[in-house]
């Protein structure tokens, strides 16, 4: 029978509304599970039992008179989460993954978690993340290093690393990420867990910045549209942000025959495809296949020098942000993100502009390409969970981003896409199918990515936290 820590947002309700189990009792066996996990994988910033436990309380009193909170109808009232610690909450400082940040208790909430609190989740704390988000990796100058629970050797990914791991090691079933480069669809990768990357201002955020997204964070794919049925709610504190469509959030039900796939394999930059990967997502669209979707081949639209002119953008954007800090703080800042950043100082405005320029390029050559297209399948990365302790998976700063060709593109682009996982290595490893959609159609891709769910072979069993010696 399952653990109370097992269970997904829906059952949790479901056992709420039939008074089998309590708010109180739910958050009481996940922060236990926490409590056996953490001291292996440090997922997690600001867990704070002496806040959740009030929290669940006030929930089951709600439950007891029939009283749920909603927030554009859906209820997560009772239901345990974290969020992302870059995601402020009010009273909580926002260190950014970095010891370089002064520790100032956030005045407010931002919206995705307000969106939370509203609907009545029970917040437990936030989770890790690396120095100000820009790496793949558990690795941080503030936090403890994040592992991954499949294989404590191995990373989560990032920069959700902490929410990644939260949800695959069973820290409740919600979990908030944030992506501006893959950065919740690479964890949910390496971490075995479902997540959608929305179209660009779906959820609103505050600060809002170009590619910058939230993102639901679990581990199937109906939590995740639950979730963003309350996240996408309006909040006008992001200026960025989409006019709002009440979708029938949980309405996952797609017939993919007819259904026209792009099948990319080859991202046209970066890293070489691992063999274990391209069997299992050309074996994922086989299934899409015999369901009666219609298949092709896509060629990579992307090049070396659109992602070497994104991450110059990035770099200087970073150096210019770095320079700002007073020279004791920047030199707390992670090594590695410290050179990597340096790296982009200096350049001429010309050299600005044409980095830019790329960004743009990408954008419209992701549009182009994909736009034959219902559905986009390929990998999210083109390797699977690497050391714990590398920075990237190159481990080298020159090839920082040669990770990202799958996931950059739809960021660029504002494309919704999500990750599902679809098989594993010989090792054990989760690995990743990204399904892409056309801008705003976020429904269509969990959609696609919940059919993928029902068809795919059985999963393996989450892992389990190390025994006591």
């Amino acid at each position: 029978m399952s653990q109370p820590h097992e269970l997904s947002a829906q059952e949790l309700l479901a056992a709420y509304r039939n008074k089998t189990l309590s708010p109180v009792e739910a958050t009481r066996s996940v922060l236990d599970h926490i409590a056996r996990w953490e001291p292996h994988i440090h997922a997690t910033y600001a867990l704070d039992p002496d806040q959740a436990l009030p929290q669940a309380r006030a929930s089951e009193a709600r439950w007891m008179k029939g009283e749920p909170l909603a927030c554009g109808g859906y209820s997560l009232d009772g239901v345990p989460a974290t969020i992302k610690e870059n995601i402020a909450t009010r009273g909580v400082p926002v260190p950014l993954g970095t010891a370089a940040t002064d520790l100032t208790p956030a005045a407010a909430d931002a919206p995705p978690a307000a969106r939370m609190r509203e609907a009545g989740a029970v917040v437990l704390g936030k989770t890790t993340m690396p120095d100000y988000g820009m790496l793949s990796s558990g690795l941080s100058s503030f936090h403890a290093l994040t592992r991954n629970p499949w294989d404590l050797t191995k990373n989560p990914g990032g920069s959700s690393a902490g929410a990644g791991a939260a949800a695959a090691a069973g820290y409740g079933p919600l979990h908030i990420g944030t992506d501006i480069g893959g950065s919740v669809r690479l964890p949910a990768a390496w971490c075995g867990i479902a997540t959608l990357k929305p179209s660009l201002g779906r959820i609103p955020i505050d600060p809002p910045f170009m590619g910058r997204c939230a993102g639901p964070m679990t581990r199937d794919i109906v939590d995740a549209a639950l979730m963003m049925g309350v996240l996408s709610q309006p909040d006008a504190r992001d200026h960025m942000s989409l006019p709002f469509q009440d979708f029938d959030w949980l309405n996952l039900d797609i017939d993919v025959r007819g259904l026209r796939i792009g099948l990319q394999l080859d991202a046209g930059c970066g890293l070489p495809l691992d063999p274990e990967i391209r069997a299992a997502v050309e074996a994922a669209a086989r299934l899409f296949e015999s369901a009666g979707a219609i298949v092709t081949p896509l060629k990579p639209w992307m090049t070396p020098e659109m992602l070497e002119g994104v991450d110059r953008f990035w770099r200087t954007r970073s150096a210019i942000d770095l320079g700002a800090l007073p020279q004791a703080r920047r030199d707390k800042i992670l090594p590695f993100i410290r050179a990597w950043a340096e790296s982009g100082g200096g350049q001429s405005g010309e050299d600005v502009f044409r980095s830019y320029y790329e960004t743009l390029n990408v954008r419209a050559r992701t549009v182009a390409a994909t736009a034959p297209y219902d559905y986009v399948l390929s990998p999210v990365a083109p390797v699977v969970a690497y050391n714990a302790e590398w920075a990237a998976p190159t481990n080298e700063v020159a090839t920082t981003m040669h990770h990202i060709g799958y996931t950059l593109p739809y960021n660029m682009s504002e494309q919704p896409a999500a990750s599902v996982n679809c098989g594993y290595t010989r090792a054990g490893l989760p690995i990743g199918l990204q399904i892409a959609g056309a801008r705003f159609d976020d429904l269509g891709v969990l959609r696609m990515a919940r059919a993928w769910e029902r068809m795919r072979p059985a999963q393996h069993p989450w892992p389990q936290p190390p025994r006591a010696a």
